[in-house]
């Protein structure tokens, strides 16, 4: 009998364990929040007294977060980028999704993402210009400035 259980070797059954892996990971995945990922919470906003949080729910899923420290340094996802290279490369690929989501979409039009800009409160506003110049060469029109709505918050 090929299927005996005086069998030397046995085997354990894997599937419960791997079902409980990809389950694991599946809830992180899930669970995880991508956005705080790409805050510099090393920055110092500004505090405006008028500042208030966006309405929730409302949130554009299509938004570009920048971050600018002090000495006009753009990092976006925590990594160092050059202001031009970098609205060059994102002004391609929002036209390139807004053509595909919008067939009727052309070129000089306006692009369809939010830039949410965060910098730090000592950036010289010339600085702070220069990034959104050069965002708006490309074609982004739509722009959100970060701020905290009192001290310590």
């Amino acid at each position: 009998m090929s299927g005996s259980v005086d069998s030397d070797s046995a085997e354990p059954n894997l599937v419960p364990i791997l079902d409980m892996v990809f389950q694991l990971i599946t809830f992180f995945m899930l669970v995880m929040n991508f956005k705080s990922a790409s805050m510099d919470l090393n920055l110092k906003l500004p505090v405006v007294g008028s500042a208030r949080p966006a309405p929730e729910g409302k949130e554009d899923v299509n938004s570009i977060v920048l971050n600018i420290d002090p000495q006009g340094i753009l990092r976006v996802q925590g990594v160092e980028r050059n202001v031009k290279e970098f609205s060059e490369e994102e002004g391609r690929v929002a036209r390139m999704h807004a053509k595909a989501a919008n067939s009727n979409f052309k070129d000089g039009d306006d692009l369809p993402v939010t830039v949410v800009i965060r910098a730090d409160k000592e950036t010289k506003f010339a600085l702070l210009y220069r990034v959104v110049k050069a965002f708006q060469q490309q074609g982004f029109r739509f722009f959100n400035y970060k701020a905290m709505s009192e001290v310590g918050s």
